[in-house]
């Protein structure tokens, strides 16, 4: 019964200090973009943020400056197709479908900007589809059209 308690009171202080692991907050600075670099799991390090463009005036375009590091990355050979980055205080998750934002690094993502057609990000309400028009398939051969 000691060991049971003793066990317990292990695991509850456990997860007290779990709970007490300082949460990386994203840099707040006004206008400027960052491109966030993780530790790869397993690995010991901090999350580094590198600054990678200033004057950044919203969130769209800080989007798009790491749209365009992803991009010339995955041109000069590289693979990873997900970069993250940071804009006043929050962080940005760009993939292959688009753009997700959050308020923690391992927070819930929230969906911010839409792939189109041909690839460039767009505010998911702006993309404009146009209503399909019903087809009508023809008669089969020897029944009269209903």
């Amino acid at each position: 019964m000691r060991t049971l308690v003793l066990t317990a009171a292990l695991a509850a202080s456990a997860a007290v200090l779990a709970a007490c692991t300082p949460e990386v907050k994203a840099p707040a600075e006004n206008g400027v973009c960052y491109a966030v670099v993780t530790p790869e799991p397993g690995e010991k390090g901090e999350v580094r943020f590198n600054r990678l463009a200033d004057n950044q005036p919203q969130m769209e375009a800080c989007a798009a400056r790491l749209e365009e590091m992803r991009l010339r990355f995955l041109r000069m050979g590289g693979s990873q197709t997900e970069v993250i980055g940071s804009y006043q205080g929050l962080y940005l998750f760009i993939d292959r479908a688009g753009v997700w934002q959050s308020q923690k690094l391992d927070g819930p993502r929230f969906f911010a900007l839409a792939r189109t057609g041909d690839g460039r990000l767009a505010v998911p309400g702006a993309i404009d589809r146009s209503p399909v028009e019903a087809v009508v398939a023809p008669p089969m051969p020897g029944k009269a059209a209903e």
